[in-house]
């Protein structure tokens, strides 16, 4: 059995929460927020989601193993949870807030690692690639601790910190929003030592009305740092003055221009770049403008903690494409899978990218919707839609309500296109007019699953 995080006694003494006690141990040993995925000896959270609701399943999780659940004092007699946990021989922590006691149990937690250096990563786009090259980087010298996957929001983030042990060194998190306020919110759990901003896009905008609000939801990261700490600010973003506004730290700035060891970059198409740094070339595996823009973002944090250049080189060229983007896929058709997500800015890069690659064989550029725009949808569709009707693909197939503005325009400007908010008839169009050999961009948000063509896209004999 796993050792205990910390005493039950000791979190609901420093929540300053109510403690119903009946179990025998006064330990828990990891944190569950999922009934399914309680372990022995667990803490479970019940929190409140809009479908579900978790104090529905604390009886569950007892069965499973949970020592204690931190519930509502709302809940209690709705879901009869005292006497379900004094049945059981289990704990309650009962408290107002559970998200809010979630938040603050990581935060309490973080705090018994002092010496843990701490650096929190945000951004528009590019935060998760950046942190798992900024990972891969320090992990050559340091024990490093990530959150895993996209575990990165007002719960992810919380259980990733429960994931931090005393050998570890260096923990690299990665925070992300969906709401106004989350940021703060969790950055507060984190207080990192190094805090970076990959860039400032329109990702989410129609939480926050402009870009200008996202630069204050952004900017939140660095709201926790004091001055022996550092915040790594983009300097080729047109927002970087409105970052680095009231920030109490070291600022520094990333970019191509921003390294003395930087001494070239040459891209090798789909193979990725070719980075020269501190009389080293480095073969960076991930293709693409926007990928060297984040393995420089985590050569500035590299460079913080720091570590080596034979480190930097080291775990540059260990890093591998992670899933839905900038994956090359080879076979009947050689498919550039960037579905993960989509937003303006990283959908013209990568329609940018494909078109800056030499190729011998046609080019056709998949592209789904960008959602998450709100009232911006329409007009930046438009505005997708002018990029595709002049770039270099021979045709572009459009998936989804949104991208119905791309195709008004791209009609009107007589560029060869085919739009369907079917997934079936996008196939069989595709099947009738796909070659081998052909380039195949897959662009979308992650709601749309562009992922699903790009197996059979790859097929020799094209089986759609």
């Amino acid at each position: 059995m796993s050792a205990d995080l910390m005493g039950i006694g000791e979190l609901s003494l420093s929540l300053g929460a109510r403690r119903i006690s009946a179990c025998a141990e006064d330990g828990f040993s990891s944190v569950a927020i999922d009934s399914r995925s309680v372990k022995e000896g667990a803490l479970f959270f019940a929190l409140c989601g809009s479908v579900c609701d978790g104090h529905a399943f604390v009886e569950s999780a007892f069965n499973k193993g949970a020592r204690a659940a931190v519930v509502s004092s709302s809940k209690i007699e709705s879901f009869n949870l005292i006497d379900i946990a004094q049945k059981m021989g289990k704990d309650l922590i009962i408290v107002e807030d559970t998200l809010k006691s979630l938040q603050d149990s990581a935060r309490i937690y973080l705090e018994k690692f002092p010496s843990l250096l701490k650096i929190g990563i945000t951004g528009s786009s590019g935060k998760t690639t950046t942190k798992e090259i900024t990972a891969a980087i320090i992990s050559c010298e340091k024990n490093t601790v990530m959150n895993k996957g996209n575990l990165n929001s007002e719960t992810g983030l919380p259980l990733s910190v429960f994931e931090v042990r005393a050998d570890h060194e260096a923990g690299v998190f990665e925070l992300g929003m969906n709401r106004p306020g989350e940021i703060s919110e969790i950055a507060c759990v984190l207080k990192p030592n190094i805090a970076l901003v990959t860039n400032i896009g329109s990702a989410h905008i129609e939480f926050f009305g402009s870009k200008s609000g996202i630069v204050n939801e952004k900017k939140s990261i660095y709201k926790f740092l004091n001055s022996n700490d550092t915040a790594l600010v983009p300097a080729d973003d047109e927002f970087k003055d409105e970052l680095i506004r009231g920030i109490n730290a070291n600022v520094k700035y990333f970019g191509l221009k921003c390294f003395e060891e930087l001494e070239g970059t040459r891209s090798l198409g789909l193979d990725g770049t070719e980075i020269t740094w501190a009389g080293e070339k480095i073969h960076f595996a991930l293709p693409g403008k926007h990928s060297l823009e984040d393995a420089l973002a985590a050569i500035a944090i590299a460079k913080e903690v720091p570590v080596s250049a034979a480190s930097i080189k080291k775990g540059l060229e260990s890093v591998k494409p992670l899933f839905g983007r900038l994956e090359i896929l080879k076979g009947y058709a050689t498919v550039i899978r960037d579905c993960y997500n989509a937003n303006p800015e990283s959908t013209a890069r990568a329609v940018e990218f494909c078109d800056s690659v030499e190729w011998q064989g046609r080019k056709i550029y998949v592209i789904a919707d960008m959602l998450e725009l709100g009232g911006k949808s329409q007009s930046e569709h438009k505005k997708l839609g002018e990029t595709l009707s002049f770039c270099k693909a021979q045709k572009v197939f459009l998936f989804g309500k949104e991208t119905g503005a791309c195709a008004d325009v791209i009609k009107q400007n007589e560029k060869s296109y085919f739009y369907s908010d079917n997934i079936d008839e996008l196939k069989n169009s595709l099947k009738e007019y796909l070659a081998q050999g052909d380039l195949v961009l897959l662009k979308g948000s992650r709601g749309c699953a562009l992922e699903r063509l790009s197996d059979t896209l790859t097929e020799a004999g094209n089986v759609l």
